[in-house]
């Protein structure tokens, strides 16, 4: 049943790069919630540490991708290893000001840097293309794999963070994922035979994949998704503690992932049908159904159940949405491509992590529920009106111009042409 998933790492060094990926996104789950868990309990305030959470995520929307047009440009290893160095110096610099009762400010500044953090995601995922471009059904297992191995990591991270940082001392969580980050980087680079090939430098400016109209309705739906990862995970660690079992936190989000997780191993087992445009819609519309038992919890079994039926949508959701980014750009910027979509997630977690704390302060944890509900209608309200421009493909051969006054006359001419 699982043949398809091995045939994958039939390809050399496809079972090296995918697993030092793994180890290099662990901190993806672990530097937030980490930063949570440990503010909460050093300066025993939510609003702090979801503010710090958001910053580090604004950040990481700026800086972001432009780290990935530069790995785009110069090749993997040249940007991620000093990119990681810069994002590990600031980790430590964080933990050094928290330890140090440094004056609030001066933690919102220590996370500035963190937005370099190379989105080794987008880089696994690149290199899959690179191997299995060709290969259509074989491309759609790897990327099914890559949302797997995603899950897995919002399955190990926050238990991780949590679990560490409440039962050694509170920037442990945040430690063990610098640590964490600094293997996996060094690893990953050092896979030089599978790393994709940099194009052509002709020195013209390309300009940004941004630029893409559908690639803009993926990225602004994924800021709307964010926010309900964002929420989710401030809200349900404040809840666990209200209900006397804080360290579950870890564990209740951990389910979240799971569901997440086994949708995406079936789904890389069957072939895609239908439009990726049509498939993306219905699959943030479930998303925004799937929120709604969240408003009646009033237990913590009640929120696991709930957020592993939640999590069932998430992973197709999200191959789907990797599958239509490279209808959208060329493939000399898929590694920008990607990212901009991360990008949309980390405003999305920035804002709802924020905003998830403030409510919580303000209202009590059962309300701050209401959140990830209300982020998940944005986000189908925004993917369904922007349904014209996801059902319109970059045209073929179109490598340096995106936008209205081009793409959509050649693609029409393209489609009159093929009848």
């Amino acid at each position: 049943m699982l043949s398809p998933y091995r045939r994958l790492f039939e390809a050399p060094g496809a079972a090296a790069f995918a697993g030092a990926g793994f180890v290099s996104r662990i901190p993806l789950s672990m530097t937030g919630i980490g930063i949570v868990t440990m503010l909460s309990q050093m300066r025993g305030s939510y609003r702090l540490a979801g503010a710090v959470t958001a910053i580090m995520m604004v950040s990481g929307a700026a800086l972001s991708p432009q780290v990935s047009r530069l790995v785009d440009r110069f090749g993997q290893r040249r940007v991620a290893l000093p990119a990681t160095a810069i994002t590990v110096a600031a980790l430590a610099a964080l933990l050094l000001l928290a330890r140090l009762d440094a004056p609030d400010w001066t933690l919102f500044l220590a996370v500035v840097p963190l937005g370099c953090q190379p989105t080794f995601g987008s880089m696994v995922r690149a290199r899959w293309r690179h191997i299995y471009r060709a290969d259509p059904q074989r491309l759609h297992t790897a990327y099914s794999f890559e949302s797997v191995v995603d899950e897995l990591c919002f399955i190990a991270g926050p238990i991780l963070a949590v679990g560490l940082s409440t039962a050694l001392f509170p920037e442990a969580g945040v430690l063990v994922s610098a640590m964490f980050l600094a293997v996996g980087a060094v690893l990953f680079c050092a896979q030089r035979g599978t790393e994709p090939p940099v194009g052509p430098n002709d020195g013209e400016k390309r300009p940004s994949a941004i630029r893409s109209p559908g690639l803009r309705v993926l990225m602004l739906t994924f800021a709307a998704t964010g926010a309900i990862f964002g929420a989710v995970d401030v809200v349900t660690v404040a809840f666990a503690e209200d209900q006397g079992h804080k360290a579950l936190a870890s564990v209740v989000l951990a389910v979240y992932a799971l569901g997440s997780c086994i949708a995406g191993i079936v789904f890389g087992l069957v072939k895609p049908r239908g439009r990726a445009s049509s498939r993306f819609l219905v699959g943030v519309v479930v998303m925004a159904a799937s929120m709604v038992p969240l408003v009646f919890v009033t237990n913590l079994w009640w929120v696991a159940g709930a957020l592993f039926l939640a999590g069932l949508s998430v992973a197709p959701t999200l191959v789907t949405t990797m599958s239509l980014v490279e209808q959208f750009v060329p493939d000399g910027q898929l590694t920008e491509g990607m990212s901009w979509t991360m990008t949309g997630m980390a405003l999305g977690v920035a804002a709802g992590s924020s905003i998830g704390g403030a409510v919580v302060d303000a209202h009590g944890a059962e309300a701050g529920y209401l959140l990830p509900l209300g982020a998940a209608s944005l986000a189908a309200l925004i993917a369904l009106s922007g349904t014209y421009w996801l059902r319109r493909p970059r045209p073929s051969g179109a490598e340096t111009h995106f936008g209205p006054d081009t793409a959509l006359p050649q693609a029409r001419a393209e489609m009159n042409e093929s009848g």
